[in-house]
């Protein structure tokens, strides 16, 4: 799964997210995408999943782009634990997903097995997406 090498500091605040993203919207890679409609918060395990999804639907044909990655992480206290004695250890990541984000991309593929194989990925995301697709003439 996807997760950092090293970074600066362990634990990070939550953090607002509100605002739509700033660069990342745009299909930069291939002709079909998967872009986020709403903010919110993905886990490694659901980028994973859907990376899989993709990847048995198109029969690993075409290729595939993951345009985020997880860097944040989530601290949680430990089950049945009384208040305070500070900020629990940190359990996993997530990337911090705004609207308008390009979430996954593909080329290499016909635009019915993209469009499938994108709306399984969609599925497997806590977050409402829409598919975007590449116009011909630009």
């Amino acid at each position: 799964m996807l997760a950092p090498a090293r970074v600066k500091y362990r634990k990070q605040m939550k953090g607002r997210m509100k605002g739509s993203a700033l660069r990342g919207g745009t299909l930069a890679f291939g002709d079909y995408g998967l872009q986020a409609l709403e903010c919110g918060w993905m886990t490694q395990r659901q980028i994973e999943a859907s990376r899989i999804t993709i990847a048995r639907h198109i029969k690993r044909s075409g290729k595939v782009w993951i345009r985020i990655f997880p860097d944040k992480p989530i601290c949680k206290k430990p089950l049945e634990t009384r208040m305070g004695h500070g900020k629990g250890a940190p359990e996993g990541w997530v990337a911090v997903i705004k609207p308008g984000r390009m979430l996954f991309e593909m080329n290499g593929v016909d635009e019915p097995t993209a469009r499938k194989a994108l709306t399984l990925a969609a599925a497997k995301i806590g977050i409402p997406t829409k598919i975007v697709i590449r116009k011909e003439g630009l």
